[in-house]
């Protein structure tokens, strides 16, 4: 069939061969087609599905064909007719066919997921007749929805027939076989045969499901769902297509209509996109994103257009007037022909399975039944374009393929590599610009633009890089220089003006699409200082926007008001590192801000008055600034460079000013913007509301150095201020806010520094000026006033290095050092000074009643040379007379004294030697007579002794009168042998009788506590008469004696050096020389005593008492307070803790001792409740650090005063009264038996008494501690624990010595 030239004339798409041609051959026989196929006549139609490939043939059979194009099942769906339609979704099946038994078309509904197992066939759902109207009409087209919902059928009558709710039907139980929805004919056109029907499947946009009616001469759209369906429906295009070439796209959202001239794409609402290929078209299909056209048969032509019909002429020898088929596979989303291919006898089903495109031809002769065509690999189609240049249409290709990002990226990286090579450097950048987060910007930057020429194409990638939050420090440097090569001050103020960009992890955006640091340090090396201060401020980098403001700009004044702004806790970091610089431009403000941060409680207030547009020092050239960046010249940066110290940069004038010939770069900020507000704290009213901590004020000591007028100030404001201090009040210190937040050591360490360094500054004044005197004045006040904290040690050393003699003298008599007050005032008379000996005169009569060792010492002085004694020869009268007075110096001495030297006469001391003389003879005389008397009185004792004692001369007494109430005597009487008489007792005696009683009581009472006993030694009066008898007893080896079979004891270990002597305690006045416990010895004890509380805790009875415990020799030690070998208490207990707490609870002195403290709780007993009779005793427990309040014990009742014992009510009324006092300390409420200390483990018993250990080794094993001792080494115990250990010895060596 020939065809007009105009038709056979090849589209103008560009042609790939990105399709291979592969015949499909039966997997039994590959030489033949599949068997299926081999009767290629007879297929009637062909359809994919879920489950295979089905196809059917014109005998009314159904096959079922997996992969391998073997028939799976087979079916006869029509008996005796042909199947002419199939669709399939979700499994089920819809066949259109015609039978010999009805005039009318059968529909089927067959459900695939269920097979017949005796005659293969699936389930039949539904099957029932297609009537319209009384006369059959052919099917002409199907066409089911993707939900199985809706069913469209065309008749060639120009009828369209749509069944609604086709789900529900089939798969509905209720109904019989030949059920199905009403059909309904939604459009009629009899001269217009339907030629083609497609449904539009529901979107998220427009959720309603559409018709597409094709007919040879329209376009229809009918709305099936939603609101508004159900009319009639409404004319899309009024160009129409015959059958076989309208079809849904790969979409389904618009229809695909093919005509002569071009394709075209039609929508719900109207015509859309139109693909012009020419040329007749005998049935389109589609294939994924392809739409595969397939023409007519025609004749071809070696003059034809399409390459392919050329192609075919050239290669085949067919005979004339032969046709050919053409087939073309289209890609109308990016325009190009996939494949183009030639069939000689024509084309009978193009179906698409599998993923593949599957062509069946009717030729049967020359080649094969089934064609697959096999798409290439994407990768393989890319290199194919590669080749070619056709990079566009690469991109396009590999969007439609859904490629990822990153293959895209390499694309466009190859594209810009392309574009570069070729010299099109704008769009080549554009390129690399899509390849951002795939390729590494290094590639796009070293290898391509780093040519100067190019800066403009690097500031753009660069730009999108951080517009993109891609961007690192390295990139954020380049950009900004580039932006200052390029002097392109507008595009570096809305680069640095950029807000964020990039979101951080809780959603807010809060990152800088730039790296902060980086573009503060470039813009300082380039000499945008403003920019710099600009970033710094507004993102609160305070430390760089002071850095950048003093170092860089000079702006000391903008400085200080930020720092005043910031706070204190900021102000403080920062302070100490730039105040010597602030001091050095702005010594007064400066001062003030500290001395505010110092005092202030407060925010710091800034000063409304204050200009925000102070005049900056003019910037200094760009290789100061720089070189103070890489701190090269940090230590300098105490002033700023002046303009004759640097070289000013291009453009900049030597006087720092910019020339009139540069744009101007510093003030591009703040002529479009005004600067961000400088930032407060992060929580400013959280700030105001809690009191600022101050810092301390030493920090800022340093920065002084070059101002003590300044330190002065700040120093007397600061004591004024934050403690109340000045020199003027002595008395109290002044009101002053309380800080809530100090620390009171470090506080007072704050104190004591001020004023050292404050009387210091006085004293370094220049002397000889007001300034100093009154500096000098100001420093002896500071002296004087006993309320400042200052250290006296310190000012000692001041004023003996700078010569201030008031100060010296005035802390010499603080501290008790009147001596050498007056050795001064000698040491100045040998200098020189004519007033210092009158000086030494005064400060004698001044200080000499308190100390009269001074008067020998003026003495001496006064008699060394010649013209003093002729100076102040009646002071040396007045000396002698007070030395003779106080008796200061035996008269020998003074001889000798005046004797040493031929200055003072006899004649100076004539008067004073005859009275001394006198004197002295007179005391001789009064002591001749008091040994006489002695000696009288003692005769006369010793002969009262020897009468009394011989029992040979009785004693006769005559008295008849009472000798205490002057009464008469009557008998029975009783006579004393001292002479007085009375019935009971001596009345003179009875008094000193009872004081020696009670003394004996009250030892045997404090004879355990030998702490207090070693406290009273070393505190008391008598302590030098006491070391110099234990150094005579240590001198005796009396220690030595008591320790002499120590080694046989296992619980008495010693400390021993590395040769196995033993360590003694040095340096100790009361143990010295004594040998020293190891730690391992007093952890056994504390072991045993913790031990013994466990296993006998307190009782709340007598009865049944340890027999272990018992101690037979007990009675004899305690006397009849123990009873039947046992010593317990009966009473409430405390530890020292509790001890000490129930004496600041009740009001009363705490003390040193723990013994005073029981007396003041006895005390309090007996003043406030006044219980007649009532002693409260206080016992040693057989525990650590306790006491026991008691009232008896199990061998001495408590009794009153008057001798009788507690009845009931008083016992009640006294163990309550104790509850009362000790239990809110100890918690106890009722008395309990406590253990006596005499039964607490003893470690001193000497080792022959076997049977004193017995309890201790039931205790704690010595085994361990001597299995301890075989060490050459052993650590030496401290001195405490040696002390616990030799305090009971002590105390028996003394009793024994008799050392009271």
């Amino acid at each position: 069939m020939a065809q007009p030239a105009s038709a056979s004339a090849a589209p103008a798409w560009r042609q790939f061969p990105f399709f291979d041609v592969v015949p499909v051959k039966d997997i039994h026989d590959l030489a033949s087609p599949p068997e299926v196929f081999q009767k290629t006549p007879e297929i009637s139609t062909i359809t994919p599905s879920s489950a295979g490939l089905i196809v059917a043939d014109i005998h009314g059979s159904v096959y079922l064909i997996n992969r391998d194009f073997e028939i799976a099942k087979s079916w006869v769906a029509h008996t005796g007719g042909r199947v002419t339609h199939m669709a399939e979704r979700k499994g089920i099946l819809v066949t259109l066919g015609e039978e010999d038994t009805a005039r009318h078309p059968f529909l089927k509904v067959w459900d695939l997921q269920v097979f017949d197992k005796k005659t293969g066939a699936p389930l039949l759902l539904r099957s029932a007749k297609v009537q319209s109207g009384n006369r059959p009409h052919p099917v002409s087209v199907m066409a089911l929805s993707a939900s199985l919902s809706y069913l469209a059928i065309g008749l060639g009558d120009g009828t369209v027939i749509l069944y609604r709710h086709l789900d529900q039907s089939i798969y509905s139980t209720s109904g019989s076989l030949n059920t199905l929805p009403k059909p309904r004919i939604i459009h009629e056109s009899p001269t217009e045969p339907i030629t083609g029907l497609g449904f539009r499947e529901p979107t998220e946009d427009s959720p309603n499901v559409y018709l597409f009616i094709v007919t040879t001469n329209r376009v229809l759209c009918y709305q099936a769902s939603g609101k508004g369906s159900g009319g009639t429906p409404t004319v899309v295009d009024e160009i129409g297509a015959g059958l076989g070439c309208a079809t849904m796209d790969w979409k389904a959202r618009e229809v695909v209509v093919a005509r002569d001239e071009a394709l075209y794409l039609c929508g719900t609402d109207s015509r859309g996109s139109c693909y012009a290929y020419e040329g007749p078209k005998s049935s389109i299909y589609t294939h994924r994103n392809y739409i595969v056209i397939v023409s007519p048969p025609f004749t071809p032509s070696a003059s034809a257009a399409s390459a392919t019909v050329r192609n075919f002429v050239a290669k085949n020898n067919a005979p004339t007037g032969s046709d050919i088929t053409k087939l073309t596979v289209f890609d109308p989303e990016n325009q190009y022909v996939a494949h183009s291919g030639t069939f000689t006898e024509g084309v009978r089903e193009v179906f698409s399975a599998w993923g593949k495109l599957y062509v069946l031809s009717n030729d049967g002769k020359v080649g094969p039944f089934l064609l697959c065509l096999e798409e290439k690999p994407t990768s393989a189609k890319l290199e194919m374009l590669y080749r070619k240049g056709l990079y566009t249409l690469a991109l396009n290709i590999a969007e439609t393929q859904k490629l990822d990002e990153s293959h895209i990226a390499d694309i466009h990286k190859q594209y810009g590599d392309q574009l570069y090579a070729k010299g099109d450097y704008d769009n080549a950048m554009q390129q690399y610009i899509q390849t951002i987060r795939h390729v590494q910007p290094s590639y796009v930057i070293r290898k391509v633009f780093l040519d100067a020429q190019r800066i403009h194409n690097l500031v753009t990638y660069l730009q999108e890089l951080h517009s993109l939050g891609l961007a690192n420090a390295d990139h954020t440097t380049l950009l900004l220089n580039t932006y200052t090569k390029l002097k392109d001050v507008g595009r570096l103020d809305s680069f640095i003006k950029r807000e964020s960009l990039r979101t951080s992890a809780d959603g807010d955006k809060d990152e800088l699409p730039f790296d902060l640091d980086t573009a503060i340090r470039v813009c300082r090396q380039a000499g945008y200082f403003e920019h710099a201060s600009y970033l710094a401020k507004k993102y609160e980098r305070h430390e760089d926007y002071l850095r950048i403001q003093i170092e860089d700009a000079g702006n000391y004044k903008d400085a200080l008001k930020y720092l005043r702004r910031l706070g204190a806790e900021a102000a403080e970091s920062n302070l100490a590192r730039y105040g010597r610089a602030m001091l050095e431009n702005l010594p007064e403000e400066t001062t003030d801000l500290l001395i505010d941060i110092c005092t202030s409680l407060a925010p710091l207030s800034v000063d409304a008055d204050e200009s925000d547009s102070a005049a900056p020092v003019k910037q200094p050239s760009g290789g100061p600034s720089y070189l103070s960046y890489l701190a090269l010249n940090r230590a300098s940066v105490a002033s700023a460079p002046s303009a004759s110290e640097s070289t000013p940069p291009s453009g900049t004038q030597a006087n720092g000013s910019k020339a009139p010939d540069t744009p101007s770069r510093q003030h591009s900020i703040h002529d479009t913007t005004p600067p961000p507000s400088t930032p407060t704290t992060a929580h400013p009213s959280k700030a105001r509301l809690a009191s600022v901590k101050r810092p301390s004020p030493r920090l800022y000591f340093a920065h002084f150095v070059d101002h003590p007028h300044h330190f002065v100030r700040f120093l007397e404001s600061v004591a004024r201020k934050r403690w109340g201090q000045t020199l003027e009040n002595a008395s109290e210190p002044q009101p002053v806010e309380a800080d809530p937040n100090a620390d009171e050591q470090a506080e007072r360490r704050d104190q004591a520094a001020v004023w050292n360094t404050l009387f210091e500054l006085y004293l370094s004044q220049p002397q000889g000026t007001d300034s100093g005197a009154d500096s000098n004045s100001k420093a002896l006040a500071v002296l004087q006033n006993t309320r400042l904290p200052y250290d006296p040690t310190h000012a000692l050393i001041l004023c003996s290095t700078r010569g201030f003699t008031p100060g010296l003298v005035l802390l010499w008599e603080r501290m008790g050092m009147q001596e050498d007050v007056v050795r001064f005032f000698m040491d100045r008379h040998q200098d020189g000074d004519t007033d210092a000996s009158a000086e030494v005169v005064r400060r004698l009569d001044q200080y000499g009643p308190a100390r009269p060792q001074l008067y020998p010492l003026v003495l001496r002085f006064l008699t060394s040379t010649p013209a003093l004694l002729t100076k102040h020869r009646e002071d040396v009268r007045r000396v002698l007379g007070v030395i003779d007075e106080q008796k200061i110096m035996p008269p020998v001495s003074v001889v000798q004294l005046l004797s040493r030297n031929s200055v003072a006469s006899v004649g100076l001391v004539k008067e004073w030697l005859m009275a001394r003389i006198k004197s002295a003879r007179e005391e001789v005389e009064t002591d001749q007579k008091l040994i006489s008397s002695y000696r009288a009185d003692t005769e006369a004792k010793l002969q009262q002794v020897q009468e009394l004692s011989d029992p040979d001369r009785p004693r006769v007494f005559h008295v008849t009168q009472c000798s205490a109430c002057q009464g008469g005597l009557d008998l029975p009487a009783v006579h004393f042998m001292c002479l007085p008489q009375n019935e009971t007792e001596c009345p003179n005696c009875a008094r000193e009788h009872g004081i020696i009683r009670e003394i004996r009581r009250n030892n045997e009472r404090l004879a355990d506590q030998h702490d207090l006993f070693l406290s009273e030694v070393r505190e008391g009066p008598n302590k030098l008469a006491f070391d110099s008898h234990l150094k005579t007893l240590n001198s005796s080896n009396a220690f030595e004696m008591l320790f002499a079979r120590g080694d046989e004891n296992p619980f008495m270990e010693y400390a021993r050096d590395s040769e196995g002597n033993r360590i003694w305690a040095p340096g100790s006045v009361i143990f010295c020389d004594l040998p020293m416990l190891t730690d391992r010895a007093i952890s056994l004890r504390k072991e045993a005593i913790r031990t013994f509380n466990a296993r006998y805790p307190p009782r709340t009875d007598l009865d049944s008492l340890p027999p272990e415990l018992r101690m037979p020799d007990i009675d004899k030690d305690v006397g009849r307070e123990s009873k039947d070998g046992y010593y317990l208490i009966y009473g409430f207990l405390l530890t020292m803790e509790q001890l000490h707490s129930c004496v600041e609870g009740l009001g009363r002195k705490i003390h040193e001792h723990d013994i005073d403290n029981y007396y003041e709780i006895r005390r309090y007993l007996q003043e406030r409740y006044n219980f007649d009779g009532l002693k409260v005793l206080c016992d040693t427990p057989a525990q650590l650090d306790s006491f026991v309040f008691t009232l008896w014990t199990n061998g001495k009742p408590g009794r009153h005063a008057n001798g009788h014992l507690y009845d009931q009510e008083e016992e009640r009324r006294a163990i309550q009264l104790l509850a009362d006092t000790f239990s809110p300390y100890s918690g106890q409420t009722q008395p309990m038996w406590y253990w006596g200390r005499e039964h607490f483990p003893s470690f001193c018993t000497h080792p022959t008494d076997r049977e004193r250990w017995k309890l201790l080794t039931s205790l704690v094993d010595p085994n361990v501690l001597r299995a301890s001792s075989t060490a050459s080494m052993v650590t030496v115990a401290s001195r405490s624990a040696c002390h616990r250990t030799l305090v009971p010895l002590m105390a028996h060596l003394m009793q024994t010595q008799n050392y009271q």
